[in-house]
């Protein structure tokens, strides 16, 4: 696997490849990004993977300065996983200056679930990821499942501004308990790690409670956030959503859509002081 710090570098190698396959990263990772990797391997003819911690995306009060940097071994489990180029900037190198020019996506899918609660997050990452692809110039980029939303908000800014790429999800892996990978799980303690599974059987209650012929809605949401409140969670939302456009589904459809597998089950909320997210497509 080839290490490279600089955009220039970059090019120069790539210009020799014309299938590039992309998987963007903040490093952490976990076998989530490898499972990631493993399938973008196949579909090109150089696999990229980035690993940048992207200032833009995180608000003031957020773990931008502690969030985990472990390029080391990073690069160890990209080698054994198939990765041609690891492509590892430092800030300096990917904003030389100022980002004045910025990607911001429609309010009306941007400003929802994440958006609402972390407000300018999609703007951060859909500018960084711009720039990525600028850069890389893939023809396949992947992103993983469990940031269900903003995979929508990169497929919708990749179709808007017609760049010729493929933008495919990955499924969520999960620990054997059911709690879906994440770097932000290191944060857990041993007390907090057995209890955080819980968001994820939310999540499951509420796609039985759908299966089984319940179609009030915001009765459905409330329940699941009081239980989880029980157990001194503090949840931001857990809610059903039309998949295609996230947005709540009128009370009427809920039936039809469970039965065509149309709706998605999204949630976010703290344990402790470590905020999870996790989504079920039903």
């Amino acid at each position: 696997m080839k290490i490279i710090h600089t955009i220039s570098e970059l090019r120069d190698h790539l210009s020799a490849y014309r299938h590039p396959t992309f998987v963007p990263t903040m490093g952490n990772l976990h076998a989530g990004h490898l499972a990631l990797v493993r399938q973008a391997k196949p579909l090109g003819d150089v696999m990229v993977t980035s690993i940048f911690v992207n200032r833009l995306q995180f608000l003031p009060h957020e773990d931008f300065d502690t969030y985990p940097r472990t390029l080391e071994a990073d690069c160890q489990a990209l080698a054994t996983a198939g990765c041609d180029v690891l492509f590892a900037p430092s800030e300096k190198e990917l904003y030389p200056e100022p980002q004045g020019f910025t990607v911001q996506p429609p309010t009306e899918l941007a400003n929802m679930l994440e958006g609402h609660f972390r407000p300018g997050f999609f703007g951060g990452v859909c500018t960084v990821v711009m720039k990525l692809f600028a850069i890389v110039g893939p023809r396949v980029a992947l992103f993983g499942k469990k940031d269900y939303q903003q995979l929508m908000v990169i497929k919708r800014m990749v179709e808007q501004f017609a760049l010729p790429i493929e933008v495919m999800g990955g499924q969520t892996l999960r620990a054997d308990d059911g709690l879906a990978l994440s770097s932000r799980n290191n944060y857990l303690s041993p007390t907090e790690r057995q209890e955080a599974v819980q968001l994820s059987l939310a999540l499951k209650a509420m796609a039985d409670a759908l299966r089984a012929g319940q179609t009030d809605v915001a009765a459905l949401e409330a329940q699941a956030m009081h239980a989880l409140k029980a157990r001194g969670w503090k949840p931001d939302y857990l809610t059903v959503r039309q998949r295609h456009n996230l947005q709540t589904p009128d009370s009427a459809a809920v039936a039809s859509l469970t039965a065509n597998a149309g709706l998605v089950l999204l949630g976010a909320a703290r344990v402790g002081n470590t905020r999870l997210i996790d989504n079920l497509e039903v």
